[in-house]
């Protein structure tokens, strides 16, 4: 059974119905891969969406942002300072600065009077979550954040299935997240999301907390009651390091032909995470020779470290419990160092369950039934997953966010600060309940 998306219906019944009108302005702050993926959104619809400025304090990435935008000299910014010193230049914001800053620059974007489309998570702490929720409600200001597998079709399609009661009340829900050896390699263990100190999140928050808002939005405003959780960085320390292994892969390494996670292997030969890696020599160009990507890795960037004498500091591994407030129990399993990355969920019900790996494009929907061979009929839905990192949802909540700042009917996915907050609450108690070993109430 193939289902076409009903955010992509109704998008297009709201431009039908809708007089013309001007493009909503939108400002990046913080021209990463994140934000400019989401301002990507008005090449393709530039009737809907404009970019009007900048906001970013690295040379190279603010000038290529620039460029890709055709902005004038005066529409680039070096900081939120700068940008709000003067008029409004757009109608919202596109905060794609890292997890530290996202509070900090949030706050005076509101009172600037912009609406903010923010990337997950929304803070580094639950005191800063409040302050902003206090401060958008208090300006009536709109701020959305980045869950983009609300908008996937698997899990929307798989949320109305809930809605619609097909499995009654949900009893269990079972989620996990592998994630690759070379993403955790790349990005929690030699990448700036490898401290909590530097990056500000833990690796469950950074890499999970639109999983535990998943978890929360299946069960539609069902409150979570208690969380506990444990885990660890069991493998990627000094100990674990194979012997005569070094410590630069393509200076003192003689594993660097056979490691998993040889940097030569994942940067050089396969171009893996080049978005990250190559940061440090941007200003080389788009496409630095090499010679000079070698040198790089033989030198200063932290992508030439052995994965066993790095400076991480996050968990490599970690499991959530958590009890909602109508006897509900759902677990979410962060899984490090996956051979195959992929998302996958099991949902039972009082009338039937639901399971499926997003990436696989369908889940499954089983009944009882004692007439069948093995007790149960079962049915196959199939969904629309595309090749990019979140199932299709990126685009999705970009259009659903310009449809909520035009004051027109929001999708089943859409998401308020409201709603946000309540998985990112079971994300900090996770993280307090495996460092203290105990339950945490919320």
């Amino acid at each position: 059974m193939n289902l076409t998306d009903e955010n992509d219906k109704q998008q297009a019944e709201d431009r039908s119905e809708r007089p013309e009108q001007r493009p909503i302005r939108a400002v990046i702050v913080g021209a990463g891969h994140r934000s400019m993926l989401y301002a990507s959104y008005s090449v393709s619809h530039a009737d809907e969406l404009r970019i009007a400025g900048v906001v970013e304090p690295d040379d190279v990435r603010r000038k290529a942002a620039m460029d890709a935008y055709n902005l004038a000299p005066e529409r680039g910014y070096t900081s939120i300072e700068q940008l709000i010193a003067g008029p409004r230049i757009a109608d919202v914001a596109f905060n794609g600065t890292m997890d530290h800053l996202h509070v900090a620059t949030t706050l005076p974007l509101l009172e600037a009077g912009y609406d903010v489309l923010l990337e997950k998570p929304i803070g580094v702490s639950e005191n800063e979550v409040r302050e902003l929720q206090e401060t958008a409600n208090r300006l009536g200001r709109k701020v959305m954040i980045c869950h983009e597998l609300r908008y996937a079709p698997f899990y929307a399609e798989i949320r109305k299935r809930l809605q619609r009661g097909v499995i009654g009340e949900v009893i269990n829900m079972q989620f996990a997240e592998n994630v690759s050896y070379h993403h955790i390699a790349s990005a929690y263990v030699r990448g700036k999301w490898n401290s909590e100190k530097r990056g500000g999140s833990s690796m469950l928050m950074a890499k999970c907390c639109h999983d535990l808002d998943l978890m929360v939005w299946m069960k539609a405003g069902v409150k979570p009651l208690r969380v506990s959780s444990m885990g660890g960085r069991m493998l990627f320390r000094e100990e674990q390091k194979p012997e005569g292994a070094g410590t630069r892969c393509l200076v003192d390494c003689p594993l660097v032909d056979s490691c998993p996670y040889s940097a030569k292997t994942m940067y050089l030969e396969r171009n893996l995470w080049g978005t990250y890696v190559w940061h440090g020599i941007e200003h080389l160009g788009a496409n630095p020779a090499e010679e000079l990507k070698r040198e790089s890795l033989r030198t200063d960037n932290p992508y030439g470290r052995c994965v066993w004498a790095s400076d991480n500091d996050v968990v490599d591994h970690q499991a959530v419990n958590v009890e909602f407030a109508d006897g509900c129990t759902g677990t979410f399993s962060l899984n490090g160092n996956a051979a195959k990355s992929c998302r996958r969920l099991h949902l039972v019900g009082t009338l039937g369950e639901i399971e499926g790996i997003m990436e696989e494009g369908f889940f499954t929907i089983r009944h009882f039934d004692l007439s069948a061979r093995h007790g149960y009929r079962e049915e196959r839905v199939s969904v629309d997953v595309t090749d990019n990192m979140h199932g299709g949802g990126d685009m999705r909540l970009v259009g659903d966010f310009l449809r909520v700042i035009r004051g027109e009917r929001p999708s089943l996915s859409t998401t308020t600060l409201d709603d946000s907050v309540n998985g990112h609450f079971v994300g900090f108690a996770a993280d307090r309940s495996r460092i203290e070993q105990r339950w945490v109430r919320l």
